[in-house]
């Protein structure tokens, strides 16, 4: 199987630099990374794919088995760097794509040097001593909405995620980028994301960490962010001066900061 069309893979930036992996989060693509990519570029080899399913990827090997857990996209990021030959490498993970960071890293110890969390939740839905930021009842209602009409439920809800409603256009690329999902694979993504729970994962995490989260994020709140710093060990927690769940697009210079002053520090 040809790994680089299936997954739409692409690679920028220096060839002689560490690598670093961005995967894209529910309903996006590669896309999503435009702002931040190039300046990362300027020190990294910098690998970008789709999942199956999303963006240019081939949608002819969706398999809704395959995708109906959080296994299936960590498959697809270490078939990515197991066809580019990548050990040691930097791993940054948006939203949901953060846990399929930790899966894929605790399965191939040796391909990943550290982990990046962008916005991450290792589980949506509140429980008894735990803050997902929605109830059961939230998440039932908001997966009917979704299967009675998607593009409507996309034009809802994506710039309620994306959190800037003073730039609109930001809202408006995120719904684009929903509306550009088969909405029948948006709803066996949309069950893996918001029905996950990865809780138990957290505690195996064995490489430098960092969790990026926004002040303000209604898809992944501040207590989330500080579940995850708390159930990984040694893991650093910065949290940015931005708003909602996509600071690659609304703080692009901020997350870069971030991510470099990581890394940096792990040179030292």
């Amino acid at each position: 199987m040809d790994i680089r069309r299936r997954n739409n893979v692409s690679v920028i930036g220096r060839e002689d630099g560490p690598a670093l992996v961005l995967a894209h989060g529910f309903g996006c693509d590669q896309n999503l990374w435009r702002l931040v990519a190039p300046a990362l570029a300027e020190e990294f080899r910098v690998v970008l794919f789709d999942y199956v399913g999303a963006g240019g990827s081939d949608l002819s090997a969706w398999d809704p088995e395959r995708y109906s857990t959080l296994d299936g996209y960590a498959e697809d990021v270490l078939d990515v760097c197991r066809e580019l030959g990548l050990r040691d490498a930097v791993f940054v993970g948006h939203s949901v794509s953060a846990m399929a960071g930790v899966v894929a890293a605790a399965r191939e110890p040796g391909r990943f040097g550290r982990l990046v969390l962008l916005t991450p939740s290792p589980r949506y839905i509140d429980d008894d001593g735990y803050r997902g930021g929605f109830s059961k009842e939230d998440i039932d209602e908001l997966l009917e909405s979704l299967d009675a009409n998607y593009l409507g439920w996309s034009g809802v809800m994506a710039p309620v995620i994306m959190g800037v409603p003073d730039r609109p256009e930001l809202g408006e690329e995120l719904t684009n980028a929903f509306c550009r999902t088969d909405p029948d694979i948006a709803r066996v993504f949309a069950r893996t994301t918001f029905l996950s729970d990865s809780r138990d994962d957290l505690a195996g995490v064995a490489v430098p960490t960092l969790v990026v989260e926004c002040a303000e994020d209604v898809i992944a709140p501040r207590e989330v962010g500080a579940y995850v710093h708390a159930a990984i060990r040694g893991s650093r927690l910065v949290t940015l001066d931005a708003t909602g769940h996509c600071p690659q697009l609304s703080a692009p210079e901020a997350t870069v900061e971030a991510i470099r002053s990581f890394l940096r520090d792990g040179e030292r």
